[in-house]
């Protein structure tokens, strides 16, 4: 049950931005920059970052949602999000998408952690300035949306298949909400 009452009963961040039009579309605009027109990550390395930082603090719904999603973009069978959790999913990604994932998970921890020993290590394994870049502020902005989904402590899907069908979802059509006259087929 949410802390307050919102004016949509769709889980997660889905409720929140139905429930608040005027900050959705801030909020999904920041994300579509983040996690699809990076242009120092690929789209599956963002959402699988964002899972990631999802994952450490403990936000069932995003961790839940982007790892859905970034299994759709990286065409990973496994459930990423558990992946992430028990370590499966570092030990089979490649090293610079290991480095990034330990500097996401610095600043998830306290940014002040962010040394240059983590920035050259991810230099080190081929990440370039914007893609260091990227993965601060997607872990910066996911401790923002993780925070404000369990702040409110939103609902949670009914049943676990439908965060599949989320990640289907924001895997094909993004973040940016479609005006609403756009019709849908």
């Amino acid at each position: 049950m949410p802390h307050i009452p919102l004016s949509s009963p769709l889980p997660g961040m889905t409720g929140l931005l139905q429930s608040r039009p005027e900050t959705a579309k801030p909020l999904r605009e920041l994300a579509q920059v983040l996690l699809r027109n990076s242009r120092g990550l690929t789209p599956a390395e963002g959402e699988t970052i964002a899972t990631y930082v999802s994952v450490l603090n403990e936000c069932e719904y995003c961790s839940l949602a982007h790892g859905a999603t970034a299994a759709t973009l990286a065409g990973y069978p496994g459930n990423m999000a558990a992946d992430l959790r028990s370590g499966k999913y570092m030990e089979q990604a490649d090293p610079k998408l290991r480095a990034l994932l330990s500097l996401a998970q610095r600043v998830q921890a306290s940014p002040t952690r962010v040394t240059e020993t983590e920035v050259d290590a991810a230099r080190a394994a081929g990440a370039g300035d914007e893609a260091i870049h990227d993965t601060v502020l997607i872990a910066a902005a996911f401790c923002m949306f993780n925070r404000y989904v369990d702040g409110l402590a939103t609902l949670l899907p009914d049943h676990p298949q439908a965060y599949g069908a989320i990640g289907q979802r924001l895997a094909t059509q993004g973040y940016v909400q479609p005006p609403p006259s756009a019709k849908f087929r």
